[in-house]
């Protein structure tokens, strides 16, 4: 029950950062915003392990791929930022959600993973969920509406190259050099795009890094108490608030066609980390 509790409650505050920082899309520009969840995680995941986690400041043994991760995550949140700056927050979720189903289809190459026809299937099915909810043809596309689905293909990249780090690094320090990395990278761009925030916004920006820091934390420990696959679906418990907070503050509710492949691609998701746990156990 605690695994369950913790993970489902990081989920579930993510669209709480998502909001506050589509909110502040409209005073600033995106690169800021992002500068601002990587500097504050970094800020509040060092507070952490200084005073609770001091055992796991230590360096990586796969320092490249750490880099690799840093940086394909710091594109993939840059994309969902944007995203969410111009299309409603259940839309680009709902392509965000993509992100499993590329594990899947990529994992036999990266992972060397072995994919069945039945999770194949899920894969196929869950892209006509992506299909759906773009309607190439019948509504015009845009570019949110393809960083929202680049954020998921990305994610996909991220979360491979987590399952490799994670028999090596711990997930705290994982999550501290992605941070690093991700502030780094982006001050590089602060000086083009820098807006001096009001103390508003800037309390604003460092809850999008607490909340950012607090999710992980969240989920680092409810991997304690339970398998990863087993707690693999409460990720899509995010897209509840998210449809509350984006109703309730920004009058804004995905449309049917939305909600059909919302639904599609959870149910492709959900098969396939149940199929996933099902091979486990009889491994």
């Amino acid at each position: 029950m605690k695994a369950i509790i913790l993970n489902a409650s990081a989920w579930m505050i993510v669209p709480v950062m998502d909001a506050f920082a589509k909110y502040l899309s409209s005073s600033m520009d995106v690169l800021q915003i992002t500068w601002a969840r990587y500097f504050f995680t970094v800020v509040f995941t060092l507070f952490l392990m200084l005073i609770f986690y001091r055992q796991s400041l230590v360096w990586s043994k796969k320092p490249l791929l750490q880099l690799i991760r840093g940086l394909i995550f710091v594109f993939s949140t840059y994309l969902f930022f944007y995203a969410i700056a111009e299309i409603s927050l259940p839309k680009a979720l709902t392509l965000a959600f993509v992100a499993p189903l590329f594990v899947t289809a990529f994992s036999p190459f990266f992972l060397k993973e072995k994919v069945g026809i039945r999770r194949w299937t899920a894969v196929s099915i869950g892209f006509l969920g992506t299909l759906i909810v773009i309607r190439p043809g019948f509504i015009e596309l845009n570019l949110p509406t393809f960083a929202a689905l680049g954020n998921g293909i990305c994610y996909g990249f991220y979360l491979i190259i987590t399952r490799k780090l994670s028999s090596s690094d711990n997930s705290l320090l994982t999550l501290l050099f992605s941070g690093i990395v991700g502030t780094i990278i982006l001050s590089l761009f602060m000086p083009s795009v820098w807006v001096n925030p009001s103390a508003n916004q800037w309390y604003m920006m460092a809850i999008i890094g607490f909340i950012a820091s607090i999710a992980h934390l969240f989920i680092i420990l409810s991997l304690k108490y339970a398998d990863a696959s087993k707690l693999a679906p409460l990720g899509y418990t995010e897209i509840i608030t998210n449809i509350l907070i984006s109703y309730y503050f920004f009058n804004e509710l995905p449309d049917n066609w939305t909600y059909l492949g919302l639904f599609i691609i959870v149910l492709s998701g959900l098969y396939i980390s149940k199929r996933e746990t099902y091979l486990k156990s009889n491994n």
